[in-house]
């Protein structure tokens, strides 16, 4: 595994996290990494610390956490905070939990609509179409069929 080098430029700082120069300033406006000092007549310089919160704000994303709660992780980083940081994991593991009873109907749904189109004979309306523009609507007819 490649080493980290101090005194990044933000591009080979970007590079070394995998992102683009984009997502930093945007990560440094919400406050999620902080902007080093500009020395006069020079550029900002990144290293080892920045890239290792970078990767662990883009790991925590990955796990479906927002920008607010990633912040309130970072907040609680000093070691101490252990119960709140476990608080707030056990709280999105009941948001992914909850979707995935939604995505599971949804499938369940879509499986059926897809069946349905399979098995039409002749010219009748694609049953997919027809139950995405009946009166009721896409997502209240999906959540009826669901049921």
């Amino acid at each position: 595994m490649k080493t980290i080098q101090e005194n990044l430029t933000i591009g080979a700082f970007a590079k070394a996290a995998k992102v683009n120069v984009e997502t930093i300033r945007f990560y440094q406006r919400k406050g999620l990494l902080r902007q080093p000092d500009k020395p006069y007549g020079s550029i900002r310089r990144y290293g080892r610390p920045e890239v290792e919160r970078l990767r662990f704000v883009k790991s925590a994303q990955r796990l479906g956490f927002s920008l607010d709660e990633i912040a309130e992780l970072l907040r609680l980083d000093d070691g101490t905070h252990c119960a709140e940081a476990s608080r707030l994991a056990e709280r999105k593991l009941e948001d992914v939990r909850a979707k995935l009873v939604d995505l599971t109907g949804m499938e369940g749904v879509l499986s059926a609509l897809v069946q349905a189109c399979h098995a039409r004979r002749g010219k009748v309306s694609c049953p997919l179409v027809a139950a995405l523009q009946a009166d009721r609507g896409a997502a209240a007819t999906l959540t009826a069929l669901a049921r």
